[in-house]
């Protein structure tokens, strides 16, 4: 009996009411989510009619924040934090610097930050500026699936350590990293564990309050929500330990001044409540369409799949295929919306830090396509992207052998 149901697929994708929805295939669900059609119709009225700042005293004013605090507790909900712990911010970069910056400009004595190096780069370099500045920082190399050594995260923390800032999910190749052990090892040693949720939170399971995380970042493009709002989320000890990086409002309980996004709150609320539900059942879909798509694209040979081969994010897939280079296949595929790393350091041209971090070469990492199979992605489309990455590819190493014998292809 099977434990999903292949053809059920939520009908309320935005992004599906564009023009080119019948010919372009979307699997970029790491990079960002369409907006969920029910996202939307709960943040346009905050759109429209009900625009009073959340901060005003009047009435119109109070019902705009409670709107934001039944958000605060929808977002809580996902993860098991205090809704009072939730600081909304613009996305989770902010909310990554606001966690790594601020803990290290309130801090006396312990100054030392450990992290990884397959974080983001909005983890690695806020630590990298600390770094720079003398605090003592300490980047811990992974496997070759991305995975933590938990010995030598033991070994790298002493009495100067203040933080240890690990991701739940690895954005490029879909590494769990062991959260519980990683915050019983920290916590024994006296530091505080910061979190980048992002990729994980409406996808698998989160308990931070449980687990012991003390600060949470997330944003809410990712599932589903509205870009340009995220979450810190806090344990009160962090919330006491934690420099604001905004000033000039004291809003959000002083940690981070500015006029709260109101309809993005409450959007991002709808989309955390909408992923708790969703989620037991979407995340074995997700799994095995990103499978059937391994699989398809598997025939061409060649193919390396880079992360572990089970137990990843659901619907993320990372390969390597030889005799490639995944910007050419990119630019080859238009009908397909794909990715060759994350899509927050696109601007740059060397290749992936995550994967180079796995021990793959540079021609490998070169060679790489990350997809992301998403809520409203579809059997058929998983077939019909087979067809056209699996012929592209055929195509480029064709091209490449006529190349190289100097013969038309």
């Amino acid at each position: 009996m099977s434990f999903f149901r292949s053809t059920t697929v939520p009908q309320g994708s935005v992004a599906r009411q564009g023009k080119d929805s019948e010919s372009s295939i979307y699997l970029d669900h790491q990079a960002t989510t369409p907006l969920d059609s029910r996202v939307l119709d709960r943040m346009l009225p905050y759109l429209t009619d009900q625009y009073a700042n959340a901060a005003s005293h009047h009435a119109a004013g109070r019902a705009a924040a409670a709107a934001v605090d039944e958000a605060r507790e929808q977002v809580a909900g996902l993860v098991g934090g205090r809704a009072s712990g939730v600081v909304f911010t613009s996305g989770a970069t902010e909310a990554n610097n606001l966690a790594i910056r601020g803990l290290a400009e309130a801090a006396d004595t312990r100054l030392g930050v450990v992290t990884v190096a397959t974080e983001h780069p909005s983890v690695l370099e806020p630590v990298a500026a600390l770094a720079a500045k003398g605090a003592p920082v300490l980047v811990l190399l992974v496997g070759p699936d991305g995975e933590v050594d938990l010995e030598q995260l033991t070994a790298a923390l002493d009495e100067q350590t203040l933080v240890v800032s690990v991701m739940a999910a690895n954005n490029e190749i879909g590494t769990l990293h062991p959260l519980p052990q990683i915050v019983d090892i920290a916590h024994r040693a006296g530091a505080l564990v910061h979190c980048d949720a992002t990729q994980l939170i409406g996808k698998l399971p989160l308990d931070v309050g449980a687990i012991g995380i003390d600060l949470a970042s997330m944003s809410a493009h990712k599932l589903y929500g509205p870009k340009g709002v995220g979450a810190l989320v806090l344990t009160r000890d962090a919330a006491r330990r934690l420099s604001p990086q905004l000033l000039g409002g004291g809003h959000e309980r002083g940690h981070r001044s500015g006029t709260l996004n109101v309809p993005g709150c409450v959007g991002f609320g709808e989309a955390a409540a909408i992923a708790a539900d969703a989620m037991q059942e979407e995340a074995p879909r997700l799994t095995l369409l990103a499978k059937r798509l391994l699989s398809g694209i598997e025939v061409v040979g060649d193919v390396t799949l880079n992360g572990p081969a089970t137990d990843r994010l659901p619907g993320n897939l990372n390969v390597s295929i030889k005799g490639t280079a995944g910007d050419d296949l990119m630019l080859r595929m238009p009908s397909l919306a794909v990715s060759t790393g994350s899509a927050c350091s696109s601007a740059s041209p060397r290749p992936s830090h995550v994967l180079l971090a796995i021990g793959r070469t540079h021609e490998e990492a070169a060679s790489a396509l990350r997809f992301g199979v998403g809520r409203f992605t579809t059997e058929e489309e998983i077939d019909r992207a087979v067809g056209t990455i699996v012929d592209t590819i055929k195509t480029v190493r064709t091209e490449s052998r006529g190349a190289l014998t100097g013969r038309p292809a």
